[in-house]
C-alpha cells in the first residue's frame, strides 16, 4: 500500500515569527551585538529626527519673525535662507544615514539568520564582512526597485492627465473641484497604491536573495517574484503586522517634539523605550523575511537539495517539522 503524499505546505504568520524567534534566541548575544551596531542608531535617529526637525522649524519661524520686524517699512520682505537650507541638509543627511544603516543591518542580520537556520555557528566578524560585501549590490537593487516604482507612478500619472485632456478636447469643461475629477483622482490613487503594494509583496525577498545568492539588480527581483508564488498572503500579513506597530511607535515619537519646552527624564525614558521597541521590530522583520525565504525555497523543493549537500548520510528534520509544515528529508549518498 503506497504512502499517501504529505499534506501541502501550510504557512502562516505565527509559524514564521516562531521560527524567527527560535533562531534569534539561539544566538541572542550575536543578534544583540548586531542590533547595537546597526539597528540602535537607526531606531534612535527615527525617534529623534521629528523632534530635531520641529526644533529647526521653530527656530526658523522665530528668526523670520525677527527679520520681518527689523525690516524698514520700504524694505524687501525677504527671510534668510539659512534655516531652510539647514533643514534640507538635515533631511538629506538623515536619508543617507538611514539608507546606510538599514542596508548594513539587512545584510548582516539576513546572513546570520540564514546560517542560524541550518544550525551553523554565526560569528559577528563574518556577519559584518558580509554586510560590507553586500552593501553595493543591495544599494543597486534598491535603486532598481525605486526606479520601477517611480515609473509605475509616472505611468498612471500620465494616463490621468491624458484622460483629463481627452475629456476636455471632447468639449467638456472640467473644474478642479468637479465630481468627475475627484472620482478619477480617487480611482488612479487607489490603483497606484494597489500596484505599489503588489510590487512590495512580490519583491519583499529581493534583499534576502542579494545577501544569500549574491545576485543584484533585476535578478533578485525576478527571483523574489518566483519564490513568492503562493506566499503573498504571508508576506501581506508580515507587512501589516510590522507596519502597524512601527507606524504606532513612529506616531508616538512624533509627539516628543511638542515637549521641547519641557524636556525632562520622562521624555528621555520615552525615547529610549521607543528606540528599543523599534530595534526589536526591525530585528524580527528582517529575520522573518529571511525565514520566509527559506520556507519559500522549501515549497519549491530547493531546500532539500542544499541540506543534502551539507548533511550527507544523515536524517535531517527541518525546523518546520512541527505539524504545521511537515517535511522530512532523508539523505543518503552512495558511491
Amino acid at each position: 500500500m503506497s504512502t499517501p503524499p504529505p499534506p501541502p505546505l501550510q504557512l502562516d504568520l505565527c509559524t514564521v515569527l516562531s521560527e524567527s524567534k527560535r533562531i534569534i534566541n539561539a544566538h541572542s548575544r550575536h543578534f544583540l551585538a548586531l542590533s547595537v551596531l546597526f539597528l540602535l542608531p537607526l531606531s534612535f535617529s527615527l525617534t529623534v529626527f521629528p523632534t530635531l526637525q520641529l526644533l529647526l522649524l521653530s527656530h526658523s519661524s522665530t528668526l523670520n519673525s525677527k527679520i520681518f520686524v527689523s525690516l524698514p517699512p520700504d524694505g524687501d520682505d525677504q527671510s534668510s535662507p539659512f534655516p531652510s537650507t539647514t533643514t534640507l541638509l538635515l533631511s538629506l543627511s538623515f536619508s543617507l544615514f538611514f539608507l546606510l544603516f538599514s542596508l548594513l543591518a539587512t545584510a548582516s542580520i539576513t546572513y546570520s539568520v540564514f546560517h542560524g537556520f541550518y544550525g551553523r555557528p554565526v560569528k559577528l566578524l563574518s556577519a559584518v564582512k558580509s554586510a560590507l560585501s553586500r552593501f553595493f549590490p543591495l544599494l543597486l537593487t534598491v535603486l532598481f526597485l525605486q526606479i520601477i516604482s517611480i515609473g509605475v507612478v509616472f505611468l498612471f500619472g500620465s494616463l490621468y492627465f491624458l484622460v483629463v485632456e481627452a475629456v476636455q478636447l471632447a468639449g467638456f469643461r472640467l473644474e478642479p473641484d468637479s465630481l468627475f475629477v475627484a472620482a478619477l483622482t480617487g480611482v488612479v490613487t487607489f490603483v497606484v497604491a494597489l500596484s505599489l503594494l503588489y510590487l512590495q509583496l512580490v519583491w519583499c525577498l529581493a534583499p534576502v536573495v542579494v545577501v544569500v545568492e549574491g545576485s543584484w539588480g533585476m535578478q533578485p527581483l525576478k527571483r523574489s517574484y518566483y519564490l513568492m508564488g503562493g506566499m503573498r498572503r504571508v508576506a501581506l500579513h508580515l507587512l501589516l503586522f510590522f507596519g502597524f506597530f512601527t507606524g504606532v511607535l513612529l506616531w508616538a515619537s512624533s509627539g516628543f517634539g511638542s515637549l521641547i519646552d519641557g524636556w525632562d527624564w520622562a521624555v528621555v525614558v520615552q525615547i529610549v523605550v521607543t528606540s528599543a521597541l523599534l530595534v526589536l521590530l526591525f530585528l524580527y522583520s528582517v529575520a522573518a523575511h529571511a525565514v520566509l525565504y527559506m520556507y519559500c525555497k522549501a515549497a519549491r523543493g530547493e531546500l532539500a537539495w542544499e541540506i543534502a549537500e551539507e548533511f550527507a548520510r544523515e536524517y535531517v528534520s527541518l525546523p518546520f517539522d512541527d505539524g504545521k509544515v511537515p517535511h522530512l528529508v532523508s539523505v543518503a549518498y552512495y558511491p
